[in-house]
């Protein structure tokens, strides 16, 4: 896997660079944000992913921040999403604001990108939900976290609110769920934050 390249930029297309790699010319795919970054003949260093293709030549895509290609390589691995696709998502959102249409459950932000309807977009919004969102801070070892409260709960809660929901909504939310599907006390943590997504994204 190729995850970095830093050389001489020697082209600027309109959907990709070519960048200059111990004496070769990388072809690299990139958003208008990522190439609007880049100069010929200055340095460039770009976090990257590639993408084998069993019918075509393999494709090489370049981004300055690591957060997008966080989202990028999430994206490719949905059923259905290509990485051109992938890519037009970077092109609209940035990565804050694909994270708070994942916390907002927004359908329509994604619908904003050509090519994605609205099926699609509510794929999009589980698949992300479930993979970009659940690695999320711990409650510190010992600390109290309610008298007969789960597990699951305090994580659901503590990354509801590192996405920017209030405490209290959050918390209300959680507790919420569990009284309706109590047998979610017993679920992984990714599947409860997908059903408090939406229960939130619904009350706004």
């Amino acid at each position: 896997m190729i995850s970095s390249i830093r050389g001489d930029v020697l082209h600027i297309g309109t959907d990709h660079a070519v960048v200059e790699v111990s004496g070769f010319g990388l072809h690299v795919s990139a958003t208008p944000k990522t190439l609007a970054d880049l100069h010929p003949g200055t340095e460039a260093r770009l976090h990257t992913s590639f993408v084998p293709r069993q019918d075509d030549a393999p494709l090489l895509f370049g981004f300055s921040e690591l957060a997008e290609r966080v989202i990028f390589t999430t994206l490719v691995a949905i059923s259905g999403i290509g990485p051109r696709m992938a890519l037009a998502v970077l092109a609209v959102h940035t990565p804050t604001e694909v994270h708070r249409a994942i916390a907002e459950s927004d359908t329509a932000a994604f619908t904003k990108v050509p090519g994605i309807g609205k099926k699609t977009a509510q794929r999009i919004l589980l698949e992300l939900a479930g993979k970009l969102v659940i690695d999320q801070p711990q409650a510190p070892a010992g600390a109290a976290s309610g008298s007969d409260e789960p597990e699951v709960a305090v994580q659901v809660r503590e990354a509801l609110v590192s996405l920017g929901w209030i405490e209290r909504d959050a918390r209300t939310a959680v507790e919420k769920l569990l009284i309706a599907e109590p047998e979610l006390a017993q679920a992984d943590v990714s599947t409860v934050l997908r059903q408090a997504l939406r229960s939130l994204g619904g009350a706004r």
